[in-house]
């Protein structure tokens, strides 16, 4: 190019001039050559016939783009270096600068996006019938994979939130990005994979996730974590003569929740419904390595990684429980379970044992997916679980185990060791299930159960208890191989009696419980609120006193006083559940209900000598 000084009128003018200032590629040199060319066309009498000039190259410009486009609409490809083979994409200019097109007047090069992206799968849930895009998408020399719902890219709104995962969009390229990824995946429509794929863990069609992997996983980001814990790590041999050896000490609260844990992918299979197993107790270190145990069974027993908290709400209860759907939910201290739940605690422990979840709508109103598992519930507390439920239904579905202590020989050794071995016993024990055959296990735990049903104990906790023994057997026999079986009879005193788990008869007492505690409230001589007498066996009690005695033990008066009347625990006056009693100089209608045969003449019980902290 010659010095601007050189150019003369016609010079200045020449098709050449404007061919270099058109074929330069850099925009900002580009500009400026125009602006200095522009400045000597000034001093030379002839900035109209320039401006004209250059007018009519833009709209050539443009033509031939318009033509490019046209021509090339179905033969352009991606031109990205690294592992992904070349795919059609139409208009777009795809490379390793990112992805271009042309503005709406074809004189502009636009940034779709500033760095190469594609899709690369499709993942079709089994459960939903919903489909999951797989991206790829390359940043500071690395390609990164990621699975996102199918509207997330269909719609500019929401493409944005792919930003936090490292995607360059913003609300002014948002549009272009959607139809450049709906335009590549149209075009490759037969050559970009469709694969099955499921949210959930566990059993789906016969085959088992993550295990069996003709079936990928597109559950929850949030979950990622959980799903990428159940894996193995370090050594299967040293994971088994480690547990071998725990076993040996022959600890209920090792056997219990290691059977439960495994017992856990069984109650689908067997028909049963989800049940808890809680070990509770105020020792110090027995309970969180119990559980980390069974925990390593499938996955890392590392703190936050499998095992949960009640920290919690019971909607993400129930989205974990859908998630892990037949692998153990496994829930760490109770005592500090969320206020929310708390409040309902009762609720969530019948929502968890009934392996669905509430129906919920979603921002577009529409009703989403019901939340549904058949597993196990591990839980731990210094109290049972059963404290913080009163009705029988709910108990009835929780199995308590207490822990004593010393269970563990070196609790702090065993809890370092299995954050270093776990993931292989799960692998193997399913493996075990399907050589075994789901009708020859189900003739062991129909042998089990009808041992277990000689003895007054609750249906739904027996149907429990036969799975984990049955879990136990397959255990043992196919895994350990140390014939170190839960005993049945020992096993049997975890279930509660048909009286422990009635909810009158855990009101008749509380109200017991509530007499013998408050003397002073029977005694007229005493300046204390009064709820009545005690009076040949009997504790003869106002109406409001009993009323507000089971309403604050979340009790019903009127199915206690039913109950109570049917088993002979009042005196009545033939017509009414209530009896009137001359109580200074007037008669008041009252509750009589007969005290407890260990009570003496006053109500009051003698204490267990055992059970003294000193004689």
């Amino acid at each position: 190019m010659k010095k601007l000084s050189e150019y003369d009128k016609k010079s200045i003018l020449a098709e050449e001039v404007f061919t270099e200032i058109f074929e330069q590629e850099d925009e900002i040199k580009k500009a400026q050559m125009l602006l200095s060319f522009q400045e000597r066309a000034k001093e030379l009498g002839v900035k109209q016939g320039f401006d004209m000039m250059l007018k009519a190259y833009k709209k050539v410009e443009q033509e031939m783009n318009k033509k490019r486009l046209s021509s090339n609409a179905l033969t352009n490809w991606t031109d990205f270096t690294g592992k992904y083979d070349a795919v059609k994409c139409g208009s777009w200019i795809a490379g390793d600068d990112g992805i271009r097109t042309f503005n709406k007047d074809y004189d502009n090069e636009v940034i779709v996006c500033y760095h190469p992206i594609l899709p690369i799968g499709r993942l079709k849930n089994l459960e939903t019938g919903e489909e999951q895009i797989r991206l790829a998408y390359k940043r500071n020399h690395r390609w990164t994979e990621i699975t996102v719902p199918k509207d997330i890219i269909s719609s500019a709104s929401k493409i944005v939130s792919l930003s936090k995962l490292g995607v360059s969009v913003t609300s002014e390229n948002a549009k272009l990005l959607v139809k450049y990824l709906s335009d590549v995946e149209n075009l490759n429509d037969n050559d970009i994979p469709l694969q099955k794929s499921t949210s959930k863990l566990g059993w789906i069609r016969g085959d088992f996730i993550p295990y069996d992997t003709d079936i990928l996983f597109d559950g929850d980001l949030q979950f990622r974590q959980l799903y990428e814990s159940i894996r193995q790590q370090g050594s299967y041999m040293e994971w088994l003569n480690h547990v071998c050896d725990l076993r040996k000490r022959d600890r209920m609260e090792i056997k219990f929740f290691l059977a439960a844990s495994f017992a856990s992918v069984l109650v689908g299979l067997l028909g049963a419904l989800p049940f808890i197993v809680d070990l509770w107790g105020e020792t110090e270190g027995g309970k969180t390595v119990a559980m980390m145990l069974a925990a390593s069974v499938w996955a890392s027993p590392a703190d936050s990684m499998y095992i949960g908290d009640f920290k919690t709400t019971d909607v993400q209860l129930e989205v974990r429980s859908d998630l892990l759907n037949n692998l153990p939910l496994m829930l760490d201290d109770s005592s500090k379970v969320n206020a929310r739940i708390k409040d309902n605690f009762e609720g969530v422990v019948y929502d968890l044992c009934s392996g669905k979840g509430k129906s919920r709508s979603n921002r577009e109103l529409g009703i989403r997916k019901e939340n549904r598992w058949k597993n196990a519930i591990l839980t731990n507390g210094e109290r049972p679980l059963n404290s913080y439920v009163t009705q029988g239904g709910a108990i009835n579905r929780i199995i308590e185990v207490e822990c004593g202590e010393k269970v563990f020989a070196d609790p702090q050794y065993t809890a370092n060791f299995l954050k270093k071995n776990y993931g292989f016993a799960g692998k193997e024990f399913v493996k075990a299930i399907k050589e075994i055959g789901v009708d020859q296990i189900r003739e062991m735990q129909a042998e089990i159960q009808k041992e277990i049903y000689k003895d007054d104990a609750m249906q739904k906790q027996s149907i429990a208890l036969s799975v984990i023994l049955t879990a136990d057997r397959i255990a043992t026999d196919q895994i350990f191989c140390d014939g170190e079986y839960i005993d049945v009879e020992s096993a049997k005193k975890v279930l509660a009696s048909q009286s422990e788990v009635s909810e009158n008869e855990r009101c008749y007492r509380y109200l017991i419980d509530k007499i013998s505690m408050n003397s002073q409230r029977f005694d007229v001589d005493v300046n204390v609120e009064q709820w009545g007498i005690i009076d040949q066996g009997y504790a003869i009690m106002y109406v409001p006193a009993v009323k507000g005695l089971c309403e604050s033990g979340s009790y019903s008066y009127k199915a206690f006083m039913h109950w109570a009347d049917k088993n002979g625990l009042l005196q009545t006056d033939g017509k009414n559940q209530t009896k009137n009693k001359k109580i200074g100089k007037k008669a008041v209608r009252c509750v009589w209900l007969k005290l407890d045969s260990s009570m003496d003449s006053d109500g009051f019980s003698p204490a267990d000598q055992e059970e003294l902290p000193f004689k």
